[in-house]
């Protein structure tokens, strides 16, 4: 499973809405976080276009555990 990441933990921090845009790190720790996922998503569907992805079963085979 693809996971988009950022440099720290994805949170920011306020009690009120000015507040939480006065947190600087926060704001780049969000943006960085959008770049990269719009980066993943473009790359995705890139690989898509190609047929460079693998291909999907369209059964979903389940055990069962009870006897």
């Amino acid at each position: 499973m693809p996971v988009a990441a950022s440099r720290y933990w994805n949170a920011m921090y306020g009690s009120t809405s000015e507040e939480v845009l006065k947190d600087e790190e926060g704001l780049q720790i969000i943006r960085v976080l959008g770049r990269n996922m719009a980066f993943l998503i473009r790359a995705i569907h890139a690989e898509r276009e190609c047929g460079g992805l693998s291909e999907q079963e369209s059964r979903r085979i389940a055990t069962n555990f009870i006897k």
